[in-house]
C-alpha cells in the first residue's frame, strides 16, 4: 500500500507514543434518491476503516447530506447502505476494505 493510503494523526497509540500512522481505506460512494439530492453528486470517494468513518467524512464534506441522512457516525432511520452490491448494512462498525463501493440510499429509492 502506498504512503497516500495513510494519515498521520496525533493521539495515544496504546504504546505511549504521540504520533501514529493510522491506515484509512478509500472507498467509492454511490448515492441514490434523497442522499443524491442532498449531496448534489451521484458518485464520490470517502475515507475510513468502517462505515461510521465514511459517513462522518461525507457529512463533513456534504452538509446537506449530513443534516438529512446522517446523525453523527450513523445513518438516520429510513436510510441504508450496501457494501459491494452484496450486503445491506446500517451498523457504523461495519468494516470496509480499500477499494470497496458503498451505496447510500433511502429505503424508498427503489420504488
Amino acid at each position: 500500500m502506498t504512503d497516500s493510503a495513510f494519515r498521520v494523526g496525533m493521539g495515544w497509540d496504546g504504546m505511549g507514543r504521540g504520533n501514529r500512522r493510522v491506515m484509512t481505506m478509500q472507498v467509492t460512494v454511490e448515492l441514490f434518491g434523497i442522499p443524491r439530492a442532498r449531496a448534489g453528486v451521484a458518485v464520490t470517494t470517502a475515507v475510513g476503516r468502517c462505515l461510521g468513518d465514511v459517513l462522518a467524512d461525507l457529512a463533513s464534506r456534504f452538509p446537506g447530506l449530513g443534516e438529512s441522512c446522517i446523525e453523527g457516525r450513523a445513518l438516520r432511520p429510513g436510510y441504508t447502505a450496501n457494501v459491494g452490491g452484496e450486503r445491506f448494512v446500517t451498523s457504523s462498525d461495519t468494516l470496509l476494505n480499500d477499494g470497496d463501493t458503498v451505496l447510500l440510499l433511502s429505503l424508498d429509492a427503489g420504488g
